[in-house]
């Protein structure tokens, strides 16, 4: 693959690290060029497949002149494509994605159980891996309330504040994840864990939950989560989780039902090699 270096032509006073909002979440202007193509990559969604060059501007906090000149490289390397409606997502994050063959494989073998266990309970179903400080989705299912749920393939959410991320975090050894967070944590509502010892507590009873890990609102408001590691042997590769409106969840009746559909799926995955605290 033929990798292209883009030129960063900004002016000099735009290399000073400015406030902005994107997302509804307040960070530094990105200085980079691929910090900032990151940023425009990240602001499609599910719900918005397709953006115009305003909805762009809007989402990322970037200059209008910026975000034009960086849509017009992208498209012609392929990252996005331009539609009458707008920009969309190009071939070539489409071609990169296959390249995750460890994913897929946990997907294609997890992803019938995860639509099976929306059926039952009538919740929102995620599949996702951790990668580094955030959860990484690689499935979405359920009914009408999934389509409300700013969640989609692909798509990213920090680790603290989720329960997929504390399931996953909870079983790597407790050093590691005291080191990864160690200091103040963002946060996005609030009942966020912004402070580290407190995570670390919380990650403490999740391992005496057999890895069950609970989101009382902390990721969005109105809206709860629990969630389950999928073992092999040592750290969990993988998670599954329920969602719905925070009043109407039965933490412990659903908990029993993900630690199942965890299990089988983990047998699925792993055979003989799965291992349950």
């Amino acid at each position: 693959m033929t990798v292209t270096l883009l030129p960063d032509s900004e002016p000099r006073t735009d290399r000073v690290p400015r406030r902005t909002r994107a997302k509804g979440v307040e960070t530094e202007v990105p200085v980079s060029m691929i910090e900032r193509m990151t940023l425009i990559l990240d602001a499609f969604d599910a719900a918005t497949p397709t953006l115009t060059l305003l909805g762009l501007v809007e989402r990322t906090g970037l200059p209008r002149s910026t975000v034009h000149r960086i849509l017009d490289q992208m498209i012609r390397l392929r990252w996005l494509a331009h539609t009458s409606g707008g920009y969309r997502l190009g071939m070539r994050t489409l071609e990169l994605g296959g390249l995750t063959a460890d994913h897929n494989e946990i997907r294609d073998a997890v992803s019938p159980l995860l639509h099976e266990l929306c059926q039952r309970t009538g919740m929102v179903g995620h599949l996702a891996v951790l990668d580094g400080r955030e959860v990484v989705y690689l499935d979405k299912a359920g009914g009408r309330l999934a389509a409300m749920l700013p969640t989609r393939l692909g798509g990213r959410m920090p680790a603290h504040c989720t329960a997929l991320g504390k399931a996953m975090l909870a079983s790597l050894e407790p050093t590691i994840a005291e080191a990864a967070f160690h200091s103040r944590l963002p946060r996005r509502t609030a009942h966020t864990i912004t402070e580290p010892d407190a995570l670390h507590r919380a990650l403490a009873q999740v391992r005496l939950r057999q890895g069950v890990a609970l989101d009382r609102e902390e990721a969005m408001d109105g809206i709860a989560c629990v969630a389950a590691p999928l073992r092999g042997r040592g750290t969990a590769p993988a998670a599954l989780s329920l969602s719905g409106r925070a009043e109407a969840m039965s933490f412990d009746k659903l908990a029993r039902v993900l630690l199942e559909i965890s299990h089988e799926a983990g047998r699925t995955l792993f055979g003989r090699r799965a291992r349950w605290r």
